[in-house]
C-alpha cells in the first residue's frame, strides 16, 4: 500500500521512511516505527538504555506518546550468554518505564554481530501532528542536545576517549525525548525531527527541502558534548558521518566555518535530541524550560522569510 491508496495512511511524515501515521479518527491516530543499533558502549545494560531511547525518538518526534513495542534481538549465542542479553533487556525495560510505555516480547534471530531495538507503537492527536515538512518561514529552530555522539562512539572504540566525553555522550544518549517532544507542542511547534543517523546537516537538510524553505545555521551556537571537538581534530570521525557531510554537500554553502565544525555538524548521532522550529518570540521561554529539565539546547538556525529549495547556509 502506498500513501496515495489510502487517505488515513501517511508515511515519513516527521523523519523520514522508517515510520508511519494510521489516523483512526478525528482524535486519534497510530504512530509505527523501527530501529535497532549494534553496541555503542560497553556496559550491556547501558546500551539497551540507549538502544531503547533510540527507537522510540521517532514516536517523540512526531508529537506523539510511546503506548507499547516488541524487542528486536540479533543475538550471536554462541559467544554472548543468555545472562548477558537478560541485562540488554533489563536496560529497555528501564527506558521504558521512564516514558510510560510496556515491552511485550519480541523476536530473536541468531547473528554474528549483536543487535538490539524495538518495533514501537504510539498515538498522536491528528491535529498535533509534527512532521518535517513543517518548518514556517521565519521560524527559527530548537536543537535539544549537544552533538558529538558519533565522535565519542568512534573514540571509546579506539580506546582513547576520556571518561568524562563518554560520560556526557552516555547521559545524553539515555535521555528519552519526551520532555522536549511536550516542550514543543506547547510552543506550537509544527515542523520537528529527531537527529540521528544522518546528522545534524542531513536531517535538516531533508527538513528544508520537504518544507521547501532555506535555513541559515549559526554554526557557533550549535552545542558540543565535552571532547567532542578535540576528537575531531584528532580524526576520531565514524565513516557515516563523512557520508552524510558528503550527501549534503549540493545543498550546502558554507561561510568562514572550519571543516572540523562542519564535520562535527553532519556527526552521525545514536538517540539524538530533537529539531524543532518555533517563533521567534517563543524561542526564549522554549529555551528555559528546556534547560529548566537538564537539556543542552539552544537556538541554532532560522528559517529564511521567503519560500525556497531546501538549501542549508552555514555561517
Amino acid at each position: 500500500m502506498t500513501p496515495s491508496s489510502h487517505p488515513d495512511l501517511l508515511v515519513g511524515t516527521a523523519t523520514g521512511d522508517d515510520a508511519a501515521v494510521w489516523r483512526l479518527d478525528d482524535e486519534r491516530a497510530l504512530v509505527a516505527t523501527a530501529d535497532f543499533i549494534t553496541p555503542v558502549v560497553d556496559d550491556a545494560r547501558t546500551w539497551g538504555r540507549i538502544a531503547a531511547a533510540n527507537a522510540v525518538s521517532d514516536v517523540y518526534a512526531m508529537g506523539g506518546r510511546p503506548l507499547f513495542a516488541l524487542n528486536l534481538v540479533a543475538w550471536n549465542d554462541e559467544e554472548l550468554s543468555t545472562e548477558l542479553l537478560g541485562e540488554v533487556l533489563d536496560g529497555a525495560q528501564e527506558t521504558a518505564l521512564a516514558g510510560g510505555f510496556v515491552i511485550v516480547g519480541g523476536h530473536t534471530v541468531t547473528d554474528p554481530e549483536p543487535k538490539y531495538g524495538l518495533a514501537v507503537i504510539g498515538e498522536v492527536h491528528p491535529a498535533r501532528l509534527l512532521t518535517n515538512a513543517g518548518l514556517r518561514p521565519g521560524d527559527e529552530l530548537v536543537l535539544t542536545k549537544a552533538l558529538g555522539i558519533g565522535v565519542i562512539a568512534t573514540a571509546l572504540k579506539r580506546g582513547i576517549a576520556a571518561p568524562a566525553a563518554v560520560e556526557a555522550a552516555t547521559a545524553s544518549m539515555c535521555r528519552l525525548n519526551d520532555v522536549a517532544a511536550a516542550v514543543a507542542l506547547a510552543a506550537h511547534a509544527t515542523g520537528a525531527t529527531d537527529v540521528t543517523g544522518f546528522g545534524l546537516l542531513g536531517h535538516l537538510a531533508r527538513m528544508a527541502l520537504e518544507s521547501a524553505v532555506d535555513v541559515v545555521v549559526d554554526a557557533a551556537a550549535v552545542p558540543l558534548l565535552p571532547g567532542a571537538r578535540e576528537l575531531a581534530e584528532d580524526g576520531c570521525v565514524p565513516g557515516g558521518s563523512g557520508r552524510n557531510l558528503a550527501h549534503v554537500r549540493p545543498v550546502l554553502q558554507v561561510d568562514g566555518v572550519d571543516e572540523v565544525t562542519v564535520t562535527l555538524l553532519a556527526d552521525a548521532q545514536t538517540s539524538g535530541g530533537l529539531l524543532f522550529g518555533v517563533r521567534p518570540d517563543r524561542s526564549e521561554s522554549v529555551l528555559a524550560e528546556l534547560g529548566a529539565s537538564g537539556h543542552t539546547a539552544a537556538v541554532i538556525a532560522r528559517v529564511g522569510e521567503e519560500p525556497g529549495r531546501g538549501r542549508l547556509s552555514l555561517r
